[in-house]
């Protein structure tokens, strides 16, 4: 597995367009490896007053193409990191600081109860946003308290599914920043590389972690 970083120019309309139609990131990352199209994981993020692209790959990609759709003209940031010795390093006990930018969601059942799946709605509000984290810490591989992560933001994704106004979309982005406790490195490490809950097309799911120390419990 790959781990790779690509800096955006906010100050380019190619970089502005993409970030109000997510599925046009989704289309460049997609271009950005050979073969047919397999759904990567990817990420934006703001360290300091600079946007990148996070991307999560089985294979490296071709960051120089990304970098010239939507980098600075000039000193761009790409780069790629091995991304299987962090893995290796996943024990059970083991801590590490995460972030996570998800699309906590909640099935309601239809009003007949036949049985249906039902509609699919966005948690609102912090502490539903918080619940559904804790509540996917079990099945995935890892444990958090209450107390040991917080919601640092959220915003709504709304655009046209391929252009077409009549398939809207619409996705709360929620980042969740904190410490968790691995207690399956197996299942952990699955969700790390395959993602965590719906919306990956449009950067949603991605978990990034650095190691902490071991719990003492």
């Amino acid at each position: 597995m790959y781990l790779s970083r690509v800096e955006l120019d906010l100050t380019r309309r190619s970089t502005m367009e993409a970030l109000a139609a997510p599925q046009k990131l989704h289309g460049a990352v997609e271009s950005a490896f050979p073969g047919e199209r397999r759904r990567r994981l990817w990420r934006l993020d703001y360290l300091g007053e600079r946007l990148y692209l996070l991307l999560l790959s089985e294979d490296q990609p071709d960051l120089p193409g990304l970098a010239e759709q939507f980098g600075p003209i000039t000193d761009a940031l790409a780069e790629t990191r091995d991304y299987d010795p962090l893995l290796r390093r996943v024990t059970a006990g083991s801590l590490w600081q995460f972030r996570l930018t998800a699309n906590p969601t909640k099935s309601c059942p239809t009003p007949k109860g036949d049985g249906a799946r039902g509609t699919v709605h966005a948690h609102i509000t912090v502490a539903h946003q918080k619940e559904w984290l804790l509540q996917r810490g079990e099945r995935h591989g890892f444990a958090l308290t209450p107390d040991s992560f917080t919601v640092m933001g959220s915003r709504w994704l709304r655009f046209a599914k391929g252009g077409d106004r009549h398939h809207p979309v619409t996705l709360l982005s929620v980042t969740y920043e904190g410490v968790l406790e691995v207690t399956d490195p197996q299942t952990f490490c699955r969700m790390l590389t395959s993602g965590l809950g719906r919306g990956k097309a449009y950067g949603l799911g991605l978990m990034t972690i650095l190691q902490r120390g071991r719990s003492h419990g």
